[in-house]
C-alpha cells in the first residue's frame, strides 16, 4: 500500500530519507549459499556517490554499506539482508529557508498534499541520496545475475541536447559520462560547464544494454517484462519517459519494417528490444529513460509558500548540474532488481513442469 517495496519474489524494500541517520533497503528472496560481503555493494555505491566532479553535488558521503543480517560465513542464508548507509554529510541548516516554501519541479507540494507534512530538508523520502539504497539492493542482484552470465550496464546516450552517434552504445568507454562516442562526450562536458555558470541544469536520456537475458522471462499479461522495466526506470524520481527497442520511434514505421525478422540463425534484427508478447525472446534487451533536468536551481524563479502567496525563489545549497552520469548506476540496480524476480518466477514455473513430469 505505501509502495515502498518492489517484486514479487526477489522483494526489496528501502526506507530512510536524505536528511535522516540512515538510509537503507532489505531485501527478501535472495537465494542461500552465494558468496556475498560489503565490498560487493561497495564497487556500486562508488559509482553513485556525490562528489566526484564539479558539476555534481558537493556533498562528502562516504557511502558506506554495513550488512545486518542475511550473510552468515560469507554466504547469503535464504534469510533477509538487511543493508544500511549512514549519512555523515548532512546540512540541514541550508533548507531552513524553504520550511514554507514548494520548490518548483520537486515533490514538495506533491507531498504535502497527500500526507499533509513534508520533510523540507533536501525532499526527505523524494531525494535522488535514496537511490543509494536502491543501488545496494541492485548490486546483490546484479551478483545472481552474473552467475547466470546476464550482464546490465547502462551508457549515456544523450545530455542537454548532445546525442551520441547512433549504432556505437556498448562500446568501450573512457570517459565519466559512460559514452561510448568521445566526440559526443566533449560536447556534454562544455555544455555541464555552459549550465553551470549560467546557474541551470540539464536533462538527458540514458540507455541500458542487457546482454545474456534468456528467452522466456516475463509473466503475461499484466506482469509483462517490459511492463515490468519501464514501471521500475519510471520509480526513479528523475525519469519522466522510457522506450524499449524502436520505442517511439515505432510509431513512424511500417509493420514490415518493424517486424524483427526470424532466420533459422536467429533474429534479423531487434526493433522489439529483446522482448516479444512481454516476454523476453533472447535477444539483447535495449532500454532507454529520458532524464529530466534537477530542479534546484541557482535562476530565480516563482513559486508560493504554503499559504497560497506569490515568492521568488532561487536555490542555493548542494546539487548536481545533471543527474547523469550519477544516474547510471541507479537505471542499471532498478533493472537487476526485475531481471532477478523474472528469473526467479521463471524457476518457479520450470521446476513445477519438472516436477510434475518425472511423478
Amino acid at each position: 500500500m505505501s509502495g515502498n517495496t518492489t517484486g514479487v519474489l526477489f522483494r526489496v524494500t528501502t526506507w530512510g530519507e536524505s536528511h535522516g541517520p540512515a538510509l537503507g533497503a532489505v531485501i527478501d528472496g535472495c537465494p542461500p549459499l552465494m558468496e556475498l560481503t560489503e565490498a560487493d555493494i561497495q564497487t556500486e555505491l562508488e559509482r553513485r556517490k556525490p562528489g566526484q566532479t564539479e558539476a555534481s553535488s558537493p556533498r562528502k558521503e562516504g557511502d558506506r554499506v554495513e550488512i545486518l543480517s542475511g550473510i552468515f560465513e560469507g554466504k547469503t542464508t535464504g534469510t533477509p539482508i538487511s543493508l544500511i548507509i549512514w549519512n555523515r554529510d548532512v546540512k540541514s541548516g541550508d533548507y531552513e529557508a524553504l520550511r514554507n516554501v514548494f520548490r518548483p519541479g520537486h515533490g514538495d507540494y506533491t507531498y504535502d498534499r497527500k500526507y499533509g507534512i513534508r520533510d523540507h530538508r533536501g525532499g526527505g523520502r523524494a531525494s535522488g541520496r535514496e537511490t543509494a539504497a536502491r543501488v545496494a539492493a541492485g548490486a546483490v542482484a546484479r551478483k545472481i545475475l552474473a552467475r547466470e552470465g546476464i550482464m546490465v550496464r547502462a551508457f549515456t546516450l544523450a545530455l542537454g541536447g548532445v546525442r551520441a552517434e547512433a549504432g556505437i552504445m556498448a562500446k568501450a568507454v573512457q570517459n565519466r559520462f559512460n559514452c561510448p562516442d568521445p566526440v559526443a562526450a566533449i560536447k556534454m562536458e562544455a555544455a555541464l560547464k555552459q549550465a553551470q555558470e549560467a546557474g541551470d541544469t540539464l536533462g538527458g536520456i540514458v540507455e541500458i544494454i542487457v546482454q545474456g537475458c534468456p528467452a522466456g522471462l516475463g509473466v503475461p499479461v499484466f506482469d509483462k517484462l517490459d511492463a515490468d522495466l519501464a514501471k521500475a526506470l519510471m520509480g526513479i524520481g528523475t525519469v519522466k519517459g522510457v522506450e524499449i527497442g524502436a520505442g517511439f520511434a515505432a510509431a513512424d514505421m511500417t509493420g514490415s519494417q518493424c517486424n524483427d525478422p526470424l532466420l533459422p540463425s536467429g533474429f534479423a534484427a531487434n526493433h522489439a528490444g529483446g522482448i516479444l508478447a512481454g516476454i523476453a525472446s533472447g535477444q539483447d534487451l535495449v532500454i532507454r529513460a529520458a532524464c529530466k533536468p534537477i530542479p534546484s536551481v541557482a535562476r530565480e524563479q516563482d513559486t508560493v509558500d504554503i499559504n497560497g502567496n506569490p515568492v521568488k525563489l532561487s536555490i542555493g545549497g548542494r546539487h548536481d548540474v545533471s543527474v547523469i552520469p550519477r544516474i547510471l548506476p541507479v537505471c542499471e540496480a532498478m533493472i537487476c532488481l526485475v531481471l532477478v524476480d523474472h528469473l526467479l518466477r521463471q524457476r518457479a514455473i520450470t521446476t513445477r513442469a519438472f516436477l510434475d513430469e518425472i511423478r
